[in-house]
């Protein structure tokens, strides 16, 4: 009789102890679960966020591929399309658009003597042509004149320094579209000397009408 009481009681402990048991696991198997599942939705939410980042990706290769084939409506407006600037016709005179500014060179070899800041008789006649192509198309333009030397230092000529020289020239180029009708409150001078070289010296002895608005 004892015996079989305790058997029952041990049968009936081993029953709790398992019944405990599986209610723990079953606990963390929940908790398992429900992790698992949180960390699957946050692996989509990202997988979601890198197409997406993706597709964003696509889209500015296509936009870049596309732009690389279209003409640039700031380096090519309608001022300098088909050679309309109006200059490029006039000897001794080249003419470039950028950022917006219209620029305007003539060699100083052209304009003066070496040395000299007088104009010379000759080149008068391609200044009055591009004070005629302002008046028609840019009256309501501002104007830059700027003066540019090689690098050569000053040593006969009198002048103090190449700023000087430039500055003289742009100058001289300046009272001279004023003379033709260019409004003097429209015109400035600057001088850059020997600073912004050209491939060649001659080159770099310039006068640059820039035009702006």
């Amino acid at each position: 009789m004892k015996l079989s009481r305790m058997t029952i009681i041990s049968t009936s402990l081993g029953l709790l102890c398992l019944t405990g048991c599986s209610a723990d696991l079953q606990k963390t198997n929940r908790l398992l679960i429900n992790e698992n599942e949180d960390l699957r939705a946050q692996l989509g939410d990202r997988n979601a966020a890198l197409a997406e980042n993706e597709g964003l990706l696509r889209e500015k290769d296509l936009e870049i591929a596309r732009l690389s084939q279209t003409p640039d409506p700031y380096i090519q407006p309608p001022l300098a399309q088909a050679r309309v600037t109006g200059f490029e016709m006039i000897d001794d005179v080249s003419a470039s658009y950028a950022a917006g500014e219209i620029t305007v060179s003539v060699e100083s070899d052209v304009l003066f003597s070496p040395g000299k800041i007088t104009l010379k008789t000759a080149a008068k006649h391609s200044l009055d042509q591009v004070a005629g192509v302002v008046a028609l198309r840019y009256a309501n333009h501002f104007i830059r004149v700027e003066g540019y030397t090689d690098s050569d230092p000053i040593r006969k000529s009198g002048h103090r320094s190449n700023y000087h020289l430039g500055f003289e020239r742009g100058y001289a180029v300046r009272d001279y579209l004023i003379s033709r009708g260019v409004g003097a409150d429209r015109v400035s001078v600057s001088s850059y000397g020997a600073s912004r070289p050209l491939p060649t010296k001659a080159e770099s002895r310039r006068v640059e009408i820039v035009l702006y608005e």
